[in-house]
């Protein structure tokens, strides 16, 4: 039997350090009718974020990182991440971080709400998100602006690819990196927290696979700083190391 545990007090420390730096087929209902926030402001046109203004990430989207005082955030945030070596891949299966999508996941935002992880981000992220008949929960078509390419999405559940669910730091690199040594309960949590999750363009998804920034960055250069730090946000909640290229990839893309 696997052992269960929360994640330690070092994470507490790192997610204040995050915080600190970031202060400041089936029949339709709904039709036309977009989802519903929770009346935060958006400041792109799309509805989109910057990460240093959604710290948990249930805010949608990615929008650019801009200015100097928030790109000069950016790097401090990215500065403070430690760096080691990728370890091997062996013994990593996608299982060891529970069934995919699960709404279970203890300790994350949007757990247990009687709606699956990837509904929960396709409703975050979506707009005129239209629903199964007879549901609230099962997105069966919405508009995506895509922050990876910037194109703009008519998604139907139809052809489910064409927008996938990201994790931002992949899950086999988190392997890598630490996480096959992690209790069970902190896996699902890295694999179902929204800050780790943005629906994309399916095929930006399956280009980037399981690639640290140093060897593939979203195609839209505009949203690659934005990017960077949200990489950089998962991994002080999750006391992740990143490799040295990777870091330094980041830090370019911030300016620095």
């Amino acid at each position: 039997m696997r052992r269960h545990g929360r994640i330690g007090t070092r994470w507490a420390a790192g997610a204040a350090l995050a915080l600190a730096l970031v202060t400041g087929c089936e029949g339709l209902e709904g039709e036309g009718a977009p989802a519903t926030g929770g009346g935060a402001e958006a400041p792109a046109a799309t509805g989109a974020v910057s990460p240093l203004r959604n710290p948990d990430g249930t805010r949608p989207g990615l929008a650019p990182v801009t200015g100097d005082t928030d790109r000069a955030s950016a790097r401090e945030l990215i500065e403070s991440l430690k760096t080691k070596g990728r370890g091997p891949r062996t013994g990593y299966d996608r299982d060891e971080f529970g069934y995919a999508w699960m709404d279970t996941a203890d300790g994350v935002p949007l757990a247990r709400n009687g709606c699956d992880t990837r509904n929960d981000l396709l409703r975050r992220d979506g707009r005129d998100v239209r629903f199964r008949s007879g549901s609230n929960c099962v997105v069966v078509a919405m508009t995506l602006h895509d922050p990876y390419t910037g194109t703009t999405i008519e998604w139907r559940k139809q052809k489910a690819s064409e927008v996938q669910i990201d994790h931002v730091v992949p899950l086999s690199y988190s392997w890598q990196l630490g996480s096959s040594r992690w209790p069970e309960s902190k896996r699902r949590q890295l694999a179902n927290d929204p800050l780790n999750l943005l629906p994309v363009e399916g095929r930006a998804n399956s280009a980037k696979s399981d690639a640290g920034p140093a060897t593939w960055l979203p195609p839209s250069k505009g949203i690659r700083c934005a990017y960077a730090v949200r990489f950089a946000q998962v991994a002080v909640k999750y006391e992740l190391a990143v490799t040295a290229p990777d870091r330094q990839a980041m830090l370019r893309q911030c300016g620095g």
